[in-house]
């Protein structure tokens, strides 16, 4: 049986369950439209720091930010395309913006559409008309977010997008922890440096990869106390690992692009003038 149904909290308004599948989300529109809890199976899937949820002068440590138009890091935090200019920090300004619930439903699935439109402030930072919608559906062990952007500007929309998931993964099983790919190199963002990738160890003080040749593959975390498996479309073939000593969470990330990509170009998606496209992802448990 499958529901979608207002939660008390002030910040966590929406949430979708399976209760044949024994699943939930939680979603925080106002909070970047934020997935922050995620039972799959019965196993709890995300990993959140509360206090950062509850400060709004904080980004949020936990659940499943949504990375636009810019994942990563732009160079001095400035762009330029062309003669157009922009500034943005890192993971760009979705995840710090308020969406709004635009759609909902529970016949074959548990389901819900978040919305986030231009503003005067994004356009300050970005300047384009965008719109960019989320829809988040709860299935059996699978929680798919698939991911609508429209370009309503006059000139093409550059953009990139991604995710950046904390899976609950206990620092005492790190060790024993295996990230399942098939890249054989990486680029260091700890040493800063790229080279042959000859296994990952999740166990290091901080875990920082940019896997360089994953490409638009299925890519698995397995711990002894759990499995997952992250799918995306064919634009998401920039994968992050990252993870800190002491702290109970393995980041598995997909993204359509790397940092910097509105300076680069590498990989960058465009839109042209009114022209819409759709990407997905999905997360999967295992066991």
């Amino acid at each position: 049986m499958f529901a979608v149904t207002p939660h008390e909290d002030a910040l966590e308004t929406l949430e979708l369950r399976d209760d044949t599948a024994d699943s939930a989300l939680l979603l925080a529109p106002s909070r970047g439209g934020l997935a922050t809890r995620l039972r799959l199976g019965g196993r709890e899937i995300f990993y959140l720091e509360e206090s950062t949820l509850r400060d709004p002068t904080k980004n949020v440590r936990g659940g499943n930010p949504v990375l636009f138009p810019q994942p990563g890091k732009l160079s001095g935090e400035v762009f330029a395309r062309g003669a157009v200019r922009g500034a943005l920090k890192q993971h760009g300004f979705a995840r710090t913006s308020a969406w709004e619930v635009i759609a909902m439903r529970s016949d074959d699935a548990a389901s819900a559409t978040l919305r986030l439109i231009s503003s005067d402030e994004s356009r300050a930072a970005y300047p384009w008309e965008f719109v960019a919608s989320f829809t988040y559906t709860l299935r059996g062990q699978v929680l798919r977010i698939e991911q609508t952007f429209t370009n309503h500007s006059d000139t093409p929309m550059p953009f990139g997008a991604g995710f950046h998931p904390y899976f609950h993964v206990p620092q005492r099983e790190k060790a024993a922890a295996r990230v399942g790919t098939t890249a054989t190199r990486a680029f260091d963002n700890v040493t800063k440096t790229t080279g042959a990738l000859a296994g990952i160890d999740l166990a290091q003080a901080e875990v920082d990869l940019h896997l360089v040749d994953h490409g638009a593959l299925p890519c698995t975390l397995d711990w002894p106390s759990g499995a997952v498996i992250v799918r995306g479309s064919r634009e998401y073939t920039h994968w992050v690992i990252w993870t800190l000593r002491d702290k109970d969470f393995v980041c598995v990330e997909p993204w359509t692009c790397p940092g910097d990509a509105l300076n680069s170009g590498d990989r960058l998606l465009e839109l042209a003038p009114e022209e819409t496209r759709t990407l997905w992802v999905e997360y999967e448990a295992l066991r």
